[in-house]
């Protein structure tokens, strides 16, 4: 308040307070479970798992795809950035 920012920052270990991160983190854990070791990962697999869940519909997007909604928004076609290119 003090600042007048409008940004919200949860408490430590308040995972309630971080729902659309923890949604994403279930997500992740998909395709790289807890007990996996993340030593050997491959970035390509990383860009795959990535790949998929943004090109899976959202409820809380209408059911469209974070890139559709990304598109729409901006113009611009994440899957043509380098962090996604497969």
């Amino acid at each position: 308040k003090s600042i007048n920012c409008k940004s919200y920052f949860a408490k430590a270990y308040h995972s309630w307070e971080r729902g659309q991160n923890e949604n994403a983190n279930g997500l992740l854990r998909q395709y790289f479970p807890k007990t996996m070791s993340l030593v050997n990962v491959a970035c390509n697999e990383v860009k795959i798992a990535v790949n998929k869940l943004n090109s899976r519909p959202r409820k809380c997007l209408g059911f469209k795809t974070p890139y559709q909604v990304f598109f729409e928004r901006t113009g611009i076609d994440a899957r043509q950035l380098g962090v996604v290119r497969l």
